[in-house]
C-alpha cells in the first residue's frame, strides 16, 4: 500500500513528468488551482517529483503565483520584485526568507485583529450602528473599483434623503446615456 501523507498530516503531491499532479491521498490527478485552494484552506501538503522523490514545492508554489499575477491578481509590486531580485547574491540573502516570513505573519496577525476588532464593533456598544454604517459605505466605495461592478445605492433615512439618492441615481444614468450616444 502507497504511503498518501506523512506522518505529520502534510498531503503528498506527485509532479510527473508530463507537469500531471497527483495526489496520493484522494489518489486523483489535480491541477495547480487546486493547489492554491489547498493553501488557501491551510492544508499541508509537500510536492515531490515522481523521478527523483525531490521535494520541489518551493518551485510548484512558486509556480501558482506566477499564474496568479499573470491572471491579473497582482500583489506584488514591481519595485518588491525587483528588490527583491536585487537580494539575490546579496551577504544579507540568507536573512532575507525568515525577514519575509515573519512580517507575513505578523500582518496576518494584524489582520485577525482587525477582523476580531470590527466584528466586535457590530455586535455592541453605542457605536455598532455607526460602524455598520461606515463598513457598508466603504464596502460599496471599494466596490466601485472592481471591475464589472455596480454601486450599491446609498440607504435612505429620510423621504428627502430618499429623493436626494433618487437623483443621484438618475444624474449617473443620465450620465451613462450621453456617453453611449456619443
Amino acid at each position: 500500500m502507497k504511503k498518501s501523507s506523512s506522518g505529520d498530516g502534510t498531503v503528498i503531491i506527485k509532479k510527473y513528468a508530463n507537469r500531471r499532479l497527483y495526489n496520493t491521498d484522494t489518489s486523483s490527478y489535480i491541477t495547480l488551482d487546486h493547489l492554491a485552494q489547498m493553501t488557501r484552506e491551510g492544508r499541508e501538503f509537500k510536492v515531490l517529483d515522481a523521478k527523483t522523490e525531490e521535494d520541489i514545492t518551493h518551485n510548484v508554489l512558486t509556480q501558482i503565483i506566477m499564474e496568479e499575477e499573470s491572471r491579473g491578481q497582482t500583489m506584488l509590486p514591481v519595485n518588491f520584485l525587483r528588490q527583491l531580485i536585487s537580494m539575490y547574491g546579496d551577504s544579507m540573502q540568507a536573512v532575507v526568507p525568515g525577514y519575509l516570513e515573519a512580517s507575513m505573519e505578523s500582518f496576518r496577525r494584524n489582520q485577525e485583529q482587525f477582523r476580531s476588532a470590527v466584528e466586535g464593533a457590530f455586535s455592541h456598544g453605542p457605536f455598532a450602528e455607526m460602524a455598520k454604517r461606515n463598513m457598508a459605505m466603504f464596502e460599496a466605495a471599494t466596490s466601485a473599483f472592481k471591475p464589472g461592478a455596480a454601486p450599491k445605492p446609498a440607504e435612505a433615512e429620510s423621504k428627502d434623503d430618499e429623493i436626494e439618492v433618487l437623483k443621484k441615481q438618475l444624474a449617473s444614468l443620465q450620465d451613462k446615456i450621453d456617453k453611449l450616444s456619443k
